[in-house]
């Protein structure tokens, strides 16, 4: 099912001809890897950064220093940061932006391991969505969950346009 969801998500930004980058910290780099194993992604995969730590966050994308500060890199208030900022940086169609904690540590009760904040930014309209995994799924597997939830939503933001 999954290698449909990322099939249909390189046929559709082809036919519209739209470019996406991607901004990833807890998949490191997995959403953009998985673009990649599509033959023709130069196509569409403008760029791609691992703003794992906050200082590249704030570097690369602007996420502020208030944000990191008040509610975390983990926060829907950061993902949003991230897709504003990764649109702006790579003057891509859509921004792909992953923020969560992968565990198994990390976590804590307002933050658990398997939380996981996604953001788009296309057409103008930032979202973002927060998803929740089994917290004891081992972290290579969790990466996994959260990178294909990550081209799920591109998909959807794009049909949804």
């Amino acid at each position: 099912m999954f290698n449909s969801d990322l099939k249909k998500l390189a046929k559709l930004l082809k036919e519209k001809h739209l470019t996406i980058s991607t901004a990833e910290s807890c998949t490191g780099g997995l959403v953009a890897s998985m673009l990649t194993d599509i033959s023709g992604s130069s196509d569409y995969l403008l760029e791609s950064h691992v703003t794992y730590a906050n200082s590249a966050k704030h570097k690369y994308l602007n996420v502020s220093s208030e944000i990191l500060e008040n509610y975390g890199a983990v926060s829907p208030e950061c993902a949003q940061s991230m897709a504003e900022g990764l649109q702006k940086l790579s003057n891509c169609d859509i921004a792909l932006c992953t923020t969560g904690i992968a565990g198994p540590t990390g976590g804590s009760k307002e933050k658990p391991v398997g939380l996981i904040y996604i953001s788009t930014g296309f057409q103008g309209i930032t979202t973002v969505k927060k998803y929740t995994f089994n917290p004891f799924l081992p972290r290579k597997i969790m990466k996994s969950a959260f990178a294909k939830a990550a081209i799920r939503m591109a998909l959807d933001t794009i049909k949804q346009a």
